[in-house]
């Protein structure tokens, strides 16, 4: 078996593999509306500027600690640590966050695939307004549907990976990524065409201090506040960072570019499309007098009304399922990747048996997910909350912002990798360097902004 890494072909591989796994359901369940509740335009100027100082500073460090060890989450540190220390064992919790996060992202991806189809083959067709928010409520009381869209999920997303990083994760990556851009454009164009569509764009992005009073109940300190805390936690979120997603494809890129660079193109593409989203959704609801909301009630019961209401509905519904399919299914396989690349590196397996025994892991311990709508639907772990809910909360208020914490603290403390070296593989190659300068911020400001994120998550 050979022990050369594999790489990526193309610079546009990497990138589009990279916004890839950035780019998924929050893009589109989330973004949107937090922007319309928050001031519109106001919101998307703190999002862009947190995303600046926090995501990509952070992204560069996943990506430094990649591609200085040529290694997955657990060598990577082994190889960069000093000697005797333990930093590790956060390669592990790495790890089994993005075990975690497939065991119940395969199940929300599933359901993407199964509106894909319900659109495509007209199950909305037949039924009236008041009907269709059943046609969600009766996909998650079958836990056979259900069953059937996460296995359809992990079997296609493993069979990619299967291939090998160029043949597979990159080629498919590539191609369906310039496909979800190309159908984002399309239905955005399609819906600000639509009647009154300028009330909902409007609503989206004109920067609104009314609305900031309201989030702030009449008190403009207090909205400010709000607007910016939520800025702060979007833009910190929407990368994926803190569990080694980002960490891997570091190692396999070049080093012809620098990691700054290469990290603000890989967020100007996860922000145009979650921009975008918000002008499919907002257009389309305000035109139709539908109220838009967040999460999967947005786009399983308010969306498909839309959809029902409009002028050749089901072409646009169909086209809309393929882009979150798209969406969500970029990310599944750039994980999947992450997991495989674990088990080669830490157990020395070939792809093949990597592919297989990952495969099996992931299936079954999706299921609980799958049951947790319908068979243990009385099954509440985490304060209350269902399975899909608490497995997101141990990853998305824990591992995502304590992962990126150890990541900061590694690459800007003598006790870990160390300033210098970090700045050393961060600038190496052509195109925009950081600054040195920037390390009181990296060191003092930063990780305080990322507890504060850690803290509200746990509140």
């Amino acid at each position: 078996m050979s022990n050369k890494r594999e790489s990526f072909k193309s610079r546009i591989g990497f990138i589009l593999v990279s916004a890839g796994c950035a780019i998924g359901i929050g893009n589109v369940w989330k973004f949107p509306y937090l922007v319309g509740q928050n001031g519109g335009g106001i919101f998307v100027l703190f999002y862009l500027i947190f995303l600046l100082i926090m995501g990509v500073p952070v992204l560069t460090m996943e990506l430094a600690v990649g591609r200085a060890s040529r290694k997955s989450a657990v060598l990577a540190y082994k190889k960069l640590e000093p000697k005797g220390s333990k930093w590790h064992i956060h390669g592990w919790f790495a790890v089994a966050g993005a075990y975690l996060l497939m065991m119940y992202y395969t199940t929300v991806s599933g359901w993407m695939i199964s509106y894909f189809f319900k659109f495509a083959f007209g199950t909305f067709k037949n039924l009236s307004i008041d009907e269709a928010d059943s046609v969600f409520v009766n996909m998650l009381a079958s836990p056979e549907e259900m069953m059937l869209c996460m296995v359809v999920t992990v079997l296609i997303g493993f069979l990619v990976c299967s291939f090998g990083l160029q043949k597979g994760l990159e080629k498919v990556t590539t191609i369906m990524m310039s496909a979800l851009l190309v159908l984002i454009v399309v239905l955005a164009a399609h819906s600000v065409t639509l009647d009154n569509a300028s009330a909902g764009i409007q609503f989206y992005l004109i920067p609104s201090i009314d609305r900031v009073l309201e989030a702030g109940s009449g008190n403009l300190i207090r909205g400010f506040g709000s607007v910016i805390s939520a800025a702060m936690n979007q833009a910190f979120f929407t990368l994926s960072l803190g569990i080694a997603c980002m960490e891997i494809f570091g190692s396999y890129m070049s080093d012809e570019f620098t990691l700054v660079g290469e990290s603000i193109r890989i967020c100007a593409l996860d922000t145009f499309v979650a921009i975008i989203s918000g002008l499919i959704i907002f257009p389309a609801c305000f035109s139709f007098n539908v109220q838009p909301d967040a999460g999967p009630s947005l786009i399983f019961m308010t969306l498909p009304k839309v959809f029902m209401n409009m002028h050749g509905g089901r072409l646009w519904g169909t086209l809309f399922f393929m882009f979150m399919s798209f969406a969500s299914f970029s990310t599944v396989i750039t994980v999947f990747e992450n997991l495989l690349a674990t088990s080669i590196d830490n157990l020395g397996w070939d792809r093949r048996k990597a592919v297989i025994i990952n495969c099996i892991f992931i299936l079954v311990a999706s299921i609980p997910c799958v049951l947790g709508y319908n068979l243990w639907s009385d099954l509440h772990i985490i304060g209350g909350r269902d399975v899909l809910d608490s497995e997101d909360f141990i990853v998305s208020n824990i591992l995502l912002p304590g992962g990126s914490l150890i990541y900061l603290l590694f690459c800007v403390t003598r006790y870990g990798w160390g300033f210098d070296n970090y700045m050393a593989e961060c600038n190496k190659g052509e195109g925009t360097r950081m600054s040195s300068g920037i390390k009181w911020y990296l060191k003092f400001i930063l990780p305080i902004l990322i507890l504060i994120i850690l803290i509200r998550g746990l509140m």
